[in-house]
């Protein structure tokens, strides 16, 4: 007989055609490294108030990382409180959560090579005054509390973050037909 966990993950496979070892390893939440390292990505309410989803969705899809996982919502301020944590004794904790449940935030779920680090790198610092032009906050943003986008910080943070937004069940696993256009 096999184990719950097992069965989940044998049923999501056939379901989404995808690696039964690559779906456990999602499910138990344990570190993906390499091509299926994963990352949380969030569009904020100003970014989605200014119409620029589909122009960040644009710039990880043309570097090649694949979209796992989104969903357009209005996040709880539980669920904020949880995600911003680390950030409780700051004095800006309290505007943050108000300001992200102010409105709709798109959130993602990214897969690729670094691609924690890459997402980082072209989202750009968090104060947009020191932020290249290129990166999206370089693009589009002014100020530090209005910076358009949230992406995880390290690998460990990804694993949180996209568990605290995200069911497996609503991670997709699928084959992208040009991954041999982008990884050796």
């Amino acid at each position: 007989m096999l184990s719950p966990g097992r069965a989940l993950a044998q049923l999501v496979s056939r379901t989404l055609d995808c690696d039964p070892s690559l779906q456990l390893v999602h499910l138990n939440k344990a570190p993906c490294t390499g091509v299926n390292e994963r990352t949380f990505l969030a569009i904020k309410p100003d970014g989605v108030q200014r119409h620029l989803i589909g122009e960040i969705i644009r710039r990880f899809e043309k570097k090649g990382f694949k979209l796992v996982g989104m969903k357009l919502m209005q996040a709880s301020e539980d669920l904020l409180k949880e995600h911003y944590i680390a950030l409780y004794d700051r004095p800006f904790y309290s505007h943050l959560v108000k300001y992200m449940s102010s409105g709709p935030v798109i959130a993602m779920v990214w897969q690729g090579l670094d691609v924690v680090k890459t997402a980082r790198a072209m989202i750009g610092e968090t104060n947009p005054a020191d932020s290249r032009p290129g990166t999206i906050r370089g693009d589009f943003c002014i100020e530090v509390s209005k910076n358009v986008i949230h992406g995880s910080d390290s690998i460990e943070s990804a694993q949180r973050e996209i568990s605290l937004w995200f069911h497996a069940d609503e991670l997709m696993c699928w084959a992208d037909s040009t991954e041999h256009w982008i990884y050796e």
